[in-house]
């Protein structure tokens, strides 16, 4: 089983360096030039990099070792036990190969029982890494949900009046650089952020798809008949 995503996440955790790349310091301002024109109301930012820079996101990635440590511990144990159980199943299949007559049909026996084992691993290790992914994400959106909010307060100071993503930008002057500033705002804004979420909570993306997919099925569904009208009586 090659789950090297969640196993290097949970590896990460253990130590207390959880992995990712909005962990990064807010985008390192590009030099600026002696003597340059600035344009006014004009600056960049990456969303992404400040929110992995903000003290809610670091300090919560540092404490989420000790929050899920039965589920990482958990993981790891169930990890290298599907390793033990493959190992000797690998190595056989690496010895029947290389017989002076190997049996196909074998082999091919023994790779269909290897890759079974390997992906009811993944499935499992999926499993038991939802909860680590639920978590991180919620501690993002709780961040990201501040973000609008702190660009404003950020924009306002600096008097700006259009903000493009660094993504977009091929080169620019330091001086157009906003990430900081948001930073500064947004650790003001959130400056911790909650580990465990609500029972039932589900990623922003998830609930739009469901409120999306039950809007559609009420807009599906027939409308009831109209109660029938009271006959005429009889002579």
């Amino acid at each position: 089983m090659q789950n090297r995503i969640f196993a290097a996440f949970v590896a990460a955790l253990a130590l207390g360096t959880a992995p990712n790349a909005m962990a990064q310091a807010a985008a390192a301002p590009a030099q600026s030039t002696p003597g340059g024109i600035v344009a006014p109301g004009i600056a960049y930012a990456n969303a992404q990099a400040v929110v992995g820079a903000s003290a809610a996101y670091k300090t919560a990635m540092a404490q989420l070792p000790t929050t899920y440590k039965a589920q990482i511990d958990a993981a790891n144990t169930r990890r290298n036990q599907i390793a033990a159980q493959l190992k000797p199943l690998y190595d056989k299949f690496e010895a029947d190969q290389k017989a002076p007559k190997p049996d196909t049909n074998a082999l091919r026996t023994q790779a269909a029982q290897i890759q079974q084992i390997e992906q009811s691993g993944e499935r499992e290790m999926q499993q038991l890494a939802e909860p680590l992914n639920i978590a991180q994400q919620y501690i993002i959106e709780q961040i990201s949900d501040k973000l609008t909010a702190a660009t404003q307060a950020a924009m306002t100071k600096r008097k700006i009046t259009l903000v493009l993503d660094s993504q977009s930008v091929l080169k620019a002057d330091a001086v157009y650089n906003l990430n900081q500033d948001i930073l500064n705002e947004l650790n003001a804004l959130i400056p911790s952020a909650q580990l465990v979420p609500p029972a039932g909570w589900m990623p922003r993306a998830q609930r739009e798809a469901a409120a999306q997919q039950a809007a559609a099925q009420a807009a599906a569904a027939p409308a009831a008949p109209a109660p029938a009208g009271k006959q005429p009586e009889g002579r």
